[in-house]
């Protein structure tokens, strides 16, 4: 059994026992363009079991046929690899169900309850379940504890020849008092070892790398720290506005929807120690206490070194495009922010003094996913003529789109004159490797189905991320802002987020 999936590929495979996977929220926009093409791709490279279904519950009056013919037509439409094999669907959509029931009818559990048995008895899938919450935050309680009343999630302790485990989708809650309340919400009715929570910026191929990239390559390991990094930059850009979230967005922001969990996890990938060995825990302790030493936010941090913005109509890929406060279902007068920039300090041995900074928007002029590090200049003495043409070593990690790494170097140009010039040593995974990385959520699900969680968030991580933005979002909520909209669309945000970095004598990267 390959026991984690950074180790090498092709060595050995890992065993997947049959299972049935239920999606709660079966008829919303995250099954249809993410969920069932993963499980889709998962069927057509064959790595799922023979001994397996998917069940998809929902409050809609549907049939079966009319839930599989949706989904076909979703997998047309956002499946990696597409259109739809023929062969593969005949077989594929005879595994695919539908169950409809509201999220609080007793009777609902208990008629899916007899419906999975029924298809563990045809299937042979031995009564092992995945659930999967793709749901309003909201409902994550009331439908963990109908499963427990239902006897559809079991206790591991005294359960042992088959297994139950819940995956449940972001946000955690809204702050750290929220988070801790729905932790203990939901040990009532499972264990912390049967909660899967996902965060599919962890199931890219490149954010994977990560921790192949450093601790498998000494000649970068050994100048991962303030003593040769001048500082680090993580970039998660959107070239789309909000769309149909707009009563979501209004009431998360983007703080909770993007910072907190994916740019927190890449941060900790990128700051961690190495672990002892490559086990889901020992990595997830890394983690920590990379969360875990970050600086708390002073008043002073407040004015300084934590920008909010809201974007205002423009241009995004020469299309008009109007602003977050005429979006659908979004407040005319709304402060919600769409924009955050914050300066992050490590207060440990390898990183003290090196800032890091964080920036993510909505209508932005590109989608894009980087993390930069910088290196420091080397001492001026020997080219202090060409001083004006040497950059900076600069280390770009891609992690989308075009995933991939580049490496900026100063290189003589050819020739008497003996000018420097920068240039980039570029690696891109599907030119080297001649194939697309699989989605995120295809590795997610295969690794919950596994029972690796090595890629899922453990809890005490959501609780540091709290612990560290909670204090944002109460200053925020006293302190009104009065600038909003303060960038256009299309443009890369508020100029006090470049004021921030000059202030530090450095600019954000242009991507």
């Amino acid at each position: 059994m390959n026991a984690h999936p950074l180790e090498e590929p092709g060595v050995s495979s890992r065993f997947i026992d049959p299972c049935i996977l239920v999606i709660f929220g079966a008829t919303g926009d995250l099954t249809a363009r993410k969920l069932l093409p993963a499980i889709y791709n998962l069927a057509r490279e064959g790595q799922l079991p023979s001994q397996f279904a998917v069940v998809g519950f929902a409050r809609r009056d549907k049939t079966h046929e009319i839930f599989r013919a949706e989904m076909k037509e979703a997998i047309n439409e956002f499946s990696r690899v597409k259109p739809v094999d023929e062969a593969i669907w005949k077989n594929f959509e005879q595994q695919i169900f539908y169950h409809r029931s509201e999220f609080n009818d007793d009777s609902g559990y208990q008629t899916l309850d007899r419906f999975l048995k029924e298809l563990d008895g045809r299937f042979g899938t031995k009564g092992n379940r995945v659930f999967y919450l793709s749901t309003q935050p909201s409902f994550f309680t009331t439908i963990c504890e109908k499963l427990h009343t239902s006897s559809l999630i079991y206790d591991q302790k005294t359960i042992k020849d088959k297994w139950s485990r819940i995956i449940i989708e972001k946000p955690f809650g809204h702050d750290l008092d929220s988070a801790h309340a729905l932790q203990n919400e939901l040990l009532q009715f499972l264990s912390e070892k049967q909660i899967y929570r996902i965060d599919h910026y962890l199931g890219k191929e490149t954010v994977q790398n990560l921790m192949v990239f450093r601790f498998a390559n000494s000649i970068f390991e050994s100048l991962w720290n303030n003593r040769y990094i001048d500082h680090v930059q993580i970039t998660v850009a959107e070239e789309i506005g909000i769309g149909r979230r707009g009563a979501f967005f209004e009431e998360a922001g983007l703080l909770r929807d993007v910072l907190q969990n994916h740019m927190m996890q890449l941060l900790s990938l990128v700051a961690m120690e190495p672990p002892v060995t490559l086990s889901a825990n020992a990595i997830r302790d890394e983690k920590v206490k990379v969360l875990q030493a970050l600086r708390p936010f002073t008043k002073e941090d407040f004015k300084t070194s934590i920008i909010r913005g809201q974007y205002d109509k423009g241009f995004v890929e020469g299309e008009t495009v109007k602003g977050y406060r005429e979006e659908d279902k979004v407040d005319p007068k709304s402060n919600i922010e769409t924009y955050v920039a914050i300066r992050l300090f490590i207060d440990n041995w390898r990183w003290h003094g090196t800032p890091f900074y964080l920036r993510s928007g909505k209508r932005l002029p590109k989608r894009a996913t980087e993390i930069a590090i910088q290196f420091k200049h080397p001492p001026g003495v020997l080219f202090q003529e060409n001083d004006k043409q040497r950059e900076p070593n600069i280390l770009a990690i891609r992690i989308q789109p075009d995933e991939g790494t580049a490496l900026k170097i100063n290189c003589k140009v050819p020739g008497p004159a003996s000018p420097i010039q920068p240039v980039k040593m570029d690696f891109r995974y599907g030119s080297y490797f001649g194939m697309s990385p699989p989605e995120a959520y295809e590795r997610l699900i295969l690794d919950c189905m596994i029972g690796d969680n090595t890629l899922f968030a453990r809890e005490d991580e959501v609780f540091s991320s709290w612990t560290l933005l909670t204090p944002v979002l109460k200053q925020w909520k006293t302190t009104e802002p009065d600038c909003f909209p303060n960038y256009s669309s299309g443009t890369w945000g508020p100029e006090l987020a470049e004021e921030m970095m000059h202030r530090d004598g450095r600019k954000w990267r242009i991507l």
